[in-house]
């Protein structure tokens, strides 16, 4: 049985090691051309620099919308078009202030925070109490209302760096960040301060979105860097009066009129099936928004004018979309699914660039096993380029109203061991990006795109 099994298995490697050489010549082209003519690269500077911040509802976004339609439209593209939809709009305000106020041994300590996405302000006179400090909702929960009520809770567990996946680590800790103000207010808090989600001690504060629960009062939220969680959670360990103060200044306004932007080259033989690469074009307002996620958008965009640059005329139809709204809401991503479904648009394929322009390690991917097992039989055709990583479920979330509809749901993978480095910061900026690591992931979502073209799924 061993023998049979080996004799299969070299049958099907030589098979696959033998596969088409026009395949092996045309995603050897789409590399080339990406190292050596790309504008992944070129597109994300400017879209930083000349563009900057732009959260969903603010001008910068709005100009990243008009930024994107020209910049498809200087390309070329078959199509260019935007879909309309209304956003959250968030504000932050001034610059909020957190203080340690009656430290025995240290007196008055600023700590460095930020708040989070959607979070309500404290107003101008801020708010005052004392700390405690928890790990979990269970350990809140222990505590219960006696000791919450009238106190600012503080969430204080870090992301495991023991995992080796980044990803599995944030989702191990974001959950205090998006539900830990509205668990907390249930028990009477006045205000919560959760530990950034960040592997690494650093001097400053991550944001993101939280959530309030219905029927649950509205308490502040904020965030404090890692280094100075260690602070804070030190004095509070030797000091059971400490007190903190906090000061924020956002506020939700209503929701604000934006647009997904598309660009499209339409199919030749198979126009209406449809393969689908994107990345949200929000960020948070503190930076940039290098890597997250003004990289996945220019690689979308890339993947469509490699095609057009080397000729590369698709059986099926391509679209790059740039999604608005992923950080605070997912109202790009929902409206995108909508109208597909509205329009029974037929989505083979959704790919996803939204974990950083670092080095491509592969693709993750949430589908029936068959397109599984195809999209893994076009391995060898891609290990030469370093992307080894298939077994892995994903895809996105702006892609993931397109899964009831049948589409495979693929998510570009890179390495991230530095991705919340950066992941919501101030310092997610252009100069944090590597142009040959950005233009490579652009060649590799293109390629895959090659292929689905080519051969298609089923």
């Amino acid at each position: 049985m061993k023998k049979i099994l080996l004799i299969l298995f070299l049958g099907i490697h030589a098979m696959l090691s033998a596969q088409n050489p026009q395949d092996q010549k045309s995603i050897k082209e789409i590399f080339n051309e990406a190292l050596k003519n790309g504008k992944s690269y070129q597109m994300l500077k400017d879209l930083c620099i000349n563009i900057g911040p732009r959260l969903a509802g603010s001008p910068g976004a709005a100009a990243a919308v008009e930024w994107s339609r020209h910049i498809m439209e200087r390309n070329d593209f078959d199509s260019v078009w935007l879909q309309p939809v209304m956003v959250p709009h968030w504000v932050r305000g001034q610059q909020e202030i957190a203080r340690v106020i009656n430290s025995k041994k240290m007196g008055t300590v600023s700590l460095a925070v930020c708040a989070l996405g959607n979070s309500v302000g404290t107003g101008p006179s801020g708010v005052s109490a004392q700390v405690v400090e928890v790990k979990s909702f269970d350990e809140l929960k222990q505590l219960g209302a006696k000791t919450v009520q009238g106190k600012i809770v503080f969430f204080n567990r870090p992301m495991d760096p023991t995992q080796v996946n980044t990803f599995a680590a944030y989702g191990g800790a974001v959950d205090q960040r998006v539900g830990g103000a509205s668990e907390a207010a249930k028990l009477g808090a006045v205000a919560v301060i959760v530990r950034s989600m960040g592997v690494n001690l650093e001097d400053y504060p991550h944001t993101g979105s939280m959530r309030y629960a219905d029927n649950v009062p509205k308490i502040p939220a904020i965030a404090v860097s890692t280094k100075h969680a260690e602070l804070l959670s030190k004095l509070v360990r030797e000091e059971k009066e400490l007190q903190v103060y906090i000061e924020t200044h956002c506020e939700m306004l209503d929701d604000a009129p934006s647009f997904n932007v598309v660009g499209q080259l339409n199919g030749s033989e198979y126009k209406d099936e449809i393969i689908d690469v994107g990345g949200h074009l929000d960020s948070w307002d503190l930076a940039q928004g290098a890597h997250d996620d003004g990289a996945g958008c220019v690689q979308a965009i890339e993947v469509l004018r490699l095609f057009k640059m080397l000729g590369i005329k698709p059986k099926r139809t391509l679209r790059a979309v740039m999604f608005m709204n992923e950080e605070n809401g997912l109202r790009g991503g929902m409206k995108y699914g909508e109208l597909a479904k509205a329009n029974k648009e037929k989505h083979i394929a959704a790919i996803e660039s939204d974990e950083g322009g670092f080095t491509p390690r592969g693709f993750s991917m949430t589908a029936d096993e068959p397109v599984k097992t195809k999209i893994k039989n076009w391995k060898p055709l891609l290990e030469p380029y370093g992307l080894t990583d298939f077994e892995h479920p994903g895809g996105g979330a702006d892609i993931g109203p397109l899964a009831p509809l049948g589409t495979a749901m693929i998510g570009f993978s890179p390495d991230t061991q530095r991705y919340f480095d950066y992941h919501h910061t101030p310092v997610d900026t252009i100069d944090k990006v590597s142009p040959r690591e950005l233009e490579m992931g652009a060649a590799a979502m293109a390629a895959l795109v090659f292929l689905i073209d080519k051969y298609g799924l089923k």
